[in-house]
């Protein structure tokens, strides 16, 4: 039997209450912890895509800074290829929301900051750089510095820059949220593109429901907080996908239905609480 890439078993995290919160819960005579993540159980084969899908603040972020080893958890075990893992590492890498581009460099210049660390000499990082902003189509931007860029470039910036490493794992914090929707469409469409070129194992946070289906191989629904693991649904569509075939098939529509009533019941369940 095979081991999977990634094995998330038994994960809490809790976080200290701090500022006005904290106050509140010291009147109240209340706990000064949130309990973020609760009895998180995950695994992932080796070039999978997988979603993380659930209300806001469940914690599918703080989940992925965990297995990203940018935040320590409090309980249980994250491996990577069998290995327990304790901070960042380089098979790893962090696709952020923001963009989270270094301004002052241009887009070559951005893209190699990683391998600038990692002590390769310049032709070499820039030959790799080179490679990977032509996979992502900016082969013309090169020498653009991010202000003279639109957000989904940006965001390809970003893409390039993660994979220029050659991490065995993609981590994405809603790398498209800031987008436009058309914008989204289509950056959706490209990283499908890039992951069925490259079959990087990719764990990717997202609110949304029409994304994660498209996407993924499976999706793993999270509750309210503490954010657990409700559910991992597979998704039955077959690789290559394209945008129109997936989205016009009744299965999308009825597996939508499905994941929008089980979101719709957490964010109840919340807000009861």
């Amino acid at each position: 039997m095979t081991t999977p890439k990634i094995e998330i078993d038994g994960v809490d995290k809790y976080y200290r209450k701090f500022g006005r919160e904290a106050k509140r819960a010291l009147k109240r005579e209340e706990d000064h912890t949130v309990h973020a993540l609760q009895a998180i159980n995950l695994h992932v084969d080796e070039g999978e895509f997988v979603s993380l899908l659930g209300p806001s603040g469940c914690g599918k972020t703080t989940l992925l800074k965990c297995l990203d080893g940018l935040i320590p958890f409090d309980r249980g075990e994250i491996r990577v290829s069998g290995r327990p893992i304790s901070g960042p590492g380089r098979d790893r890498a962090f696709v952020f929301q923001n963009f989270a581009l270094f301004p002052w460099r241009t887009v070559l210049g951005n893209v190699t900051i990683a391998l600038e660390a990692a002590g390769k000499p310049k032709a070499e990082r820039d030959e790799i750089a080179l490679k990977y902003i032509e996979m992502v189509g900016l082969e013309g931007f090169t020498n653009h510095h991010p202000h003279e860029l639109s957000g989904g470039m940006q965001q390809r910036v970003g893409i390039a820059r993660a994979l220029a490493v050659d991490p065995e794992i993609l981590l994405m914090d809603e790398p498209f949220g800031a987008l436009d929707a058309q914008t989204r469409e289509l950056m959706q469409i490209e990283l499908l593109a890039i992951w069925e070129r490259t079959r990087k194992t990719v764990v990717f946070v997202t609110h949304s429901v029409d994304e994660a289906l498209f996407l993924s191989g499976r999706i793993a629904i999270m509750s309210a907080r503490p954010g657990t693991i409700a559910e991992v649904m597979k998704v039955p569509f077959e690789y290559p996908r394209h945008e129109y075939d997936v989205k016009r098939d009744p299965a999308f529509a009825e597996m939508r239905y499905e994941l929008w009533e089980k979101l719709r019941i957490s964010q109840e369940a919340a807000f009861i609480e």
